[in-house]
C-alpha cells in the first residue's frame, strides 16, 4: 500500500487486514517506536523544574494547578472561571489525590512545598505529551501505514512547539492528546466503521473541547469521515453519527460538568471569549498580522521541512486523493485563519493542530520516496529516506535539545531573589516592575500561595507613587490597574517620587521593558523612564539569560518565554537591580 492511493483513501475494511509479517520484523517496528516514546518522554521531562518553586508563566501561576488544590481545600468543584476550560483542572485534581493521598495531604504540600506539587503537574502534562506521541503513530498508521504512522509521531515527538510547552502545567499540549485520541477514531470511521470508532472521534473530541475550546476544529475531520462512510455504505449513519455526538457531549460534560451545573457562569465565560478575544491586543505584540504570524511560527514550531513537507502533502492529496485532502487539509487552514484575526496570538495556540499537519508532512514525505522508489528503485529510495528522516527532524532536535539544556539551568528570577536575599535588607522599600509573582516576594524558604509569610521587602506599588507624585488624575488612579495598564503608566517623573519617599531599589526585568521598546511610539512616558533609570541608577545586579557575548534577542513574547533562539544560556528575562543615589537615596 502507498500513502498516496486513492483507493486506499476509501478501501473496505477486510482490505485492512494486517499483512503476516514475521515476529522479527514486528519487533523491529515497536523497537523503533519504542525508541521514539523514549526521546519523546525524555525531552518533555528534561528540565521540568525550571524556576521552581516558583510558577513564572500566568497561566500556570493561577489557572490549573491552584484551582485544582483549591477543589481539595474547599471541596467546591466549581472552577466559577470558564474563559479557559476546566479539564486539565480536573485531571490534575485526579493526579495530585493518587500523589498526595487526598484533601489533606495536597493541601498541606501545596503550603509547604508548592514547587513539588507545580513539578507533579508538568509531569503529568509530560507523560500526556508523549501519550498524544503514541496515540498519534496509531492514527497514522491506521490512516494510512505504520510507516506514516511513526513518521508523523516523530515529527511531534521532538516539534519544539510540543516539547518546549510539555515542560508547564498548561493545557495546550494535554490537548493534543484528545485530539490525536479523535484521529484514531476519525481514521477507524474512515477505514472500517465501527460503532466503537464513533465513539472514540467523539469522546476525543469532547475532551479536547473540555480541555481547550479552540480545539473543537477536529470535529471537521470527524464530518468528513462519516459522510466518506455514508458515502460508501450507501446507508443511513445518522445513528452512528449521532453516536458520536453523543460521546462528545458526554465527555465534555463529564469534564466540564459545571457547563450545566452552572449554566450562566459558562456562558458567561463564552461571551467573554466572543465579544473581546483575548482581550486587547498586547503591547510589545508588533506583529500586525496573525494569519502570516502563525505561518511563521509553524517554521520554528515544527521545522522548515515538515512545514513544506506538510504544504506538499495537501498539494499531493488534492491530486491524488480526495478524501485525504478533505479530511485533513481544511481543518489547519480554518484554523489558522480563525485564530489569526484575533486580537492576540502566540505560537502555542497552534498546538491543538499540530497532530493533523504532522499527518499531513508524513504523507507528503511518503509520498515523494514511493514516487521515487518506483523510478530510481529500492536503494535510493532507501538512502533518500534516511536523508528526508534526518532533514526532518534535524531542526526540532537541536532547538528542542537546546531548550532543554537551558531550562535545567537556574532561572535569572531566582538568581536575582539569591542575591537581594543576601544583599538588600528585609523590610527596605523597592519597587518592582511586575517580574515575578507575588510568592516570590515572601520571606520563607519555600514561598506558597497559601502559606504562613510575611513579605521580604515593602513593595512600593505604581499606584502609590502616582498619586504622591500628583502622575496621574484621580480618576485614572481610581481604576483597577490591569496588566496592560501597568507599562503605560510608567513615566520618568516617578524615578524623583522614588528619591523623595526613599525608595533607592528600583527591580525591572526585560520581559516588561523590552514589551515598551518593541513599540516605543505607544508608551514613550514608559520608554523615558527606563532610560532615565539607566542613566540616574547604579545597576547593583544583573542576571542575563544569554549565552556571553550572545542576545539580547529582539523582544517577542514567544521567544521570550520558550527560549527558542541559540543565544539563550538559562531561562528567564534579563534581570537588572538598581541602586538610586539622589534626594533621600544619597545615604
Amino acid at each position: 500500500m502507498t500513502v498516496v492511493s486513492r483507493s486506499a483513501a476509501v478501501r473496505e475494511p477486510a482490505s485492512q487486514s494486517p499483512t503476516l509479517v514475521s515476529g522479527a520484523r514486528r519487533g523491529r517496528w515497536m523497537l523503533v517506536l519504542g525508541i521514539v516514546l523514549a526521546v519523546a518522554l525524555g525531552l518533555r521531562v528534561w528540565g521540568a523544574g525550571q524556576g521552581l518553586p516558583f510558577a513564572y508563566n500566568p497561566d500556570e501561576q493561577y489557572h490549573f494547578v491552584p484551582k485544582a488544590v483549591r477543589f481539595y481545600e474547599t471541596g467546591d468543584f466549581n472552577p466559577h472561571y470558564f474563559i479557559n476550560p476546566p479539564g486539565l483542572t480536573y485531571m490534575l485534581y485526579g493526579v495530585f489525590g493518587v500523589r498526595y493521598g487526598g484533601s489533606d495531604g495536597v493541601v498541606e504540600a501545596f503550603a509547604s512545598d508548592p514547587g513539588g506539587v507545580f513539578l507533579t503537574a508538568r509531569l503529568a502534562v509530560a507523560a500526556l505529551g508523549t501519550l498524544a506521541v503514541f496515540l498519534l503513530y496509531l492514527a497514522g498508521a491506521r490512516l494510512f501505514d505504520r510507516r506514516a504512522g511513526l513518521l508523523a509521531a516523530g515529527l511531534l515527538a521532538v516539534s519544539f512547539l510540543a516539547v518546549s510547552w510539555s515542560h508547564l502545567a498548561v493545557n495546550d499540549v494535554p490537548t493534543t492528546v484528545a485530539v490525536a485520541l479523535s484521529l484514531l477514531g476519525i481514521a477507524g470511521i474512515l477505514r472500517r466503521g465501527w460503532a466503537l470508532d464513533y465513539v472514540l472521534a467523539g469522546a476525543g473530541l469532547g475532551l479536547a473541547c473540555a480541555i481547550k475550546y479552540t480545539a473543537g476544529i477536529v470535529i471537521l475531520p470527524l464530518l468528513v469521515a462519516a459522510a466518506v462512510r455514508f458515502r460508501r455504505e450507501g446507508v443511513s449513519i445518522a445513528p452512528r453519527l449521532g453516536l458520536a455526538l453523543g460521546a462528545t457531549l458526554a465527555t465534555f460534560v463529564l469534564f466540564n460538568p459545571y457547563a450545566l451545573l452552572a449554566p450562566r457562569e459558562f456562558v458567561d465565560g463564552l461571551l467573554y471569549l466572543s465579544v473581546t478575544p483575548e482581550g486587547e491586543p498586547k503591547l510589545g505584540q508588533a506583529d500586525k498580522n496573525g494569519i502570516l504570524y502563525y505561518v511563521w511560527a509553524l517554521s520554528w514550531g515544527l521545522g522548515w521541512v515538515p512545514s513544506l513537507a506538510a504544504l506538499g502533502g495537501a498539494a499531493t492529496a488534492f491530486l491524488r486523493d480526495r478524501v485525504v485532502a478533505l479530511l485533513l487539509v481544511p481543518a489547519p487552514i480554518l484554523y489558522i485563519l480563525f485564530m489569526g484575526v484575533q486580537e492576540r496570538y502566540f505560537g502555542r495556540w497552534l498546538l491543538p493542530v499540530l497532530p493533523i499537519i504532522c499527518l499531513l508532512a508524513a504523507y507528503g514525505t511518503l509520498a515523494l520516496l514511493d514516487a521515487l522508489r518506483r523510478r530510481r528503485g529500492s536503494v535510493v529510495a532507501a538512502a533518500a529516506a534516511v536523508a528526508f528522516v534526518v532533514a526532518l527532524l534535524a531542526q526540532s532536535v537541536l532547538y528542542s535539545v537546546h531548550n532543554d539544556f537551558v531550562l535545567s539551568r537556574a532561572d535569572t528570577r531566582n538568581l536575582t531573589r539569591d542575591w537581594m536575599f543576601e544583599n538588600v535588607p528585609p523590610r527596605t522599600r523597592v519597587f518592582f516592575d511586575r517580574v515575578a509573582p507575588p510568592p516570590w516576594f515572601l520571606d520563607s524558604g519555600t514561598p506558597s500561595p497559601i502559606g504562613k509569610a510575611t513579605p521580604r521587602w515593602r513593595g512600593f506599588p505604581l499606584g502609590r507613587a502616582l498619586a504622591i507624585g500628583h502622575l496621574a488624575p484621580p480618576a485614572i488612579l481610581a481604576k483597577r490597574l490591569q496588566p496592560e495598564d501597568y507599562t503605560r503608566r510608567l513615566q520618568p517623573g516617578l524615578i524623583d517620587v522614588f528619591e523623595q519617599q526613599r525608595v533607592c531599589w528600583v527591580v525591572v526585568g526585560s520581559f516588561q521593558y523590552g514589551r515598551a521598546f518593541a513599540e516605543p511610539e505607544k508608551v514613550p512616558q514608559a520608554v523615558s523612564f527606563y532610560n532615565q533609570l539607566a542613566r540616574r541608577a547604579r545597576v547593583a545586579y544583573s542576571a542575563s539569560p544569554y549565552d556571553p557575548g550572545e542576545g539580547p534577542v529582539a523582544f517577542n513574547f514567544d521567544w521570550s518565554t520558550d527560549y527558542y533562539p541559540l543565544a539563550y544560556h538559562r531561562p528567564g528575562p534579563e534581570m537588572i537591580v538598581y541602586r538610586l543615589s539622589g534626594g533621600r537615596c544619597a545615604s
